[in-house]
């Protein structure tokens, strides 16, 4: 036997054993292989966090400064009806502060009549009155409202009734025009920055979800 053939044997002797001392280790999970996951439980799981009962309300604090008696008064609003949104309230009351102001200053009260107090619509009527005898016509365009913020704000816990004063800084346009068309006041290019302190007042737990401006102090 040639001393070639004799290598080849060695080398694949050898190679047999390596396979087998290969396999011995490879085959078994013990030693360095990581342990399995576990299987998530069908139970929820619980946060990394833990929620504080009766932290601060960031409905009522972004708003209002915290501890404050606007904050309590809002509070108590939330505590008779749970529904209530401090943010939504100020979204509408921007809205119904455009929507009223331009049915002022046009003359247009009909639309507007059902979110006004009586005494305050009828001191509307009377302005709106005192202009159409005088054969004035206001031309207006909103551009939009800059700022929104809560003022004041109460409750009367035996009544329910909630009041809420919001302060408005908007801007506009509006020209006051005569019988014959003239211009009498104001410029039809020239933006205005009108300040405004509302108060809009409601029953809270009511069916009527609708706030109504009780006062102004422009």
């Amino acid at each position: 036997m040639n001393s070639p053939l004799i290598q080849l044997l060695v080398l694949a002797g050898i190679a047999v054993f390596l396979i087998l001392r290969l396999k011995s280790v490879l085959g078994t999970r013990e030693g360095f292989e990581k342990p399995p996951l576990p299987r998530p439980s069908s139970a929820p799981s619980r946060p990394d966090f833990e929620v504080i009962e009766g932290g601060p309300d960031r409905d009522i604090t972004d708003y209002v400064e915290e501890g404050s008696a606007a904050a309590e008064a809002l509070a108590e609003m939330k505590r008779v009806e749970p529904s209530f949104s401090v943010s939504e309230f100020v979204q509408g009351s921007r809205g119904a502060y455009e929507m009223i102001v331009m049915g002022f200053e046009r003359g247009e009260l009909d639309d507007i009549q059902p979110f006004i107090a009586e005494d305050v619509f009828d001191t509307f009527v009377d302005v709106v009155a005192a202009r159409e005898d005088q054969g004035l016509t206001i031309e207006a365009e909103f551009i939009g409202v800059r700022e929104v913020r809560v003022e004041n704000v109460e409750f009367d816990p035996d009544t329910a009734e909630a009041q809420i004063t919001m302060r408005f800084v908007a801007e506009l346009t509006s020209v006051v025009r005569d019988r014959g068309g003239d211009i009498v006041e104001g410029d039809p290019k020239a933006v205005k920055r009108q300040k405004d302190t509302w108060v809009f007042a409601r029953p809270m737990g009511t069916d009527d979800p609708n706030w109504r401006l009780v006062a102004t102090d422009a």
